[in-house]
């Protein structure tokens, strides 16, 4: 098996993986907490135009994704605002465009075709090249920045806008910090994963480890622990069977969420029957006493 690393690229393309690992679920436990799960998912229709923006002006992908992307999740969270009933049409007309425009863009650039964009969509683990590692490892350090230096913070916007104000938290500028570390984060994770499976990797690890644990931390550190599991393991699954990574990292990690469901609903049964059972006997032992 350690064969596979005789190859540069699938060093690229393993170091790529626990980078997303990492990054994905760090984000996505706050878009789960705010019940914005399918936000990367917007995301990533909009950054297939700074895919195509890049083939467009020759430059590298990723940066021209970045800029598009965060852009767009700006566009999203100002819709959020101020968008109000015709909020969801408006964000509708956001992703489908993005979407049109990198079609649209593709064609228009001499060196860009479909076939481009179809790696980017579902991943492509050959493609990873030195700069991209550059790229994703510089884009990686500044989410983990972010979401671990600023998680307090972050977890109290998510929980409850109002009393974060009123605490005296920058709001709206935390709200815009996090839709811009999503966008980086799809663009992290395009290479490896796609950007059409990217938002799955943010939510299902998340909602997996939230079945085994209690409190933030705990949540976090083993939703961080799937996503580096999932990653590495589909992207070898994807070089010996010659399947997309992204494909193959989706499916393991909602095995996971799969298998962690099963175990955990016995164990909250038994808990929750102990402490029906403690609670019984505090109620005899009053009766007694009175």
């Amino acid at each position: 098996m350690l064969e596979i690393l005789d190859y540069a690229f699938m060093q690229r393309a393993l170091l790529a993986a626990v980078l997303v690992g990492i990054t994905a679920p760090a984000v996505g436990i706050y878009l789960v907490q705010r019940r914005q799960a399918i936000m990367g998912d917007g995301i990533g229709h909009v950054a297939l135009t700074g895919v195509a923006l890049g083939f467009l002006t020759g430059t590298n992908p990723v940066w021209t994704a970045v800029a598009v992307s965060a852009l767009g999740a700006i566009l999203m969270e100002l819709i959020r605002w101020y968008g109000k009933t015709r909020g969801d049409l408006a964000l509708a007309m956001l992703f489908y465009g993005g979407m049109a425009g990198g079609v649209l863009l593709i064609n228009l650039s001499p060196t860009g075709s479909n076939a481009n964009l179809t790696t980017y969509l579902f991943g492509s683990i050959t493609t990873v090249s030195p700069e991209d590692v550059v790229a994703i490892s510089l884009l990686a350090a500044f989410v983990v920045l972010i979401t671990l230096g600023l998680r307090r913070q972050l977890f109290a916007i998510c929980q409850d806008e109002e009393f974060a104000r009123v605490t005296g938290l920058p709001v709206r500028t935390l709200n815009l910090l996090l839709a811009v570390t999503a966008a980086v984060t799809v663009t992290v994770a395009m290479r490896v994963v796609g950007l059409l499976l990217v938002s799955a990797l943010m939510v299902v690890p998340v909602a997996a480890a939230q079945q085994a644990t209690r409190g933030f931390a705990m949540t976090l550190a083993l939703a961080i622990t799937i996503g580096v599991v999932v990653t590495l393991s589909g992207t070898v699954f994807s070089f010996y069977k010659n399947v997309p990574p992204g494909a193959s990292i989706v499916v393991l990690a909602i095995g996971v969420f799969a298998l962690i469901t099963a175990l955990a609903a016995p164990l909250a049964k038994r808990r929750a029957q102990r402490v029906a059972a403690a609670e019984e006997r505090c109620t005899l032992r009053d009766d007694v006493l009175v």
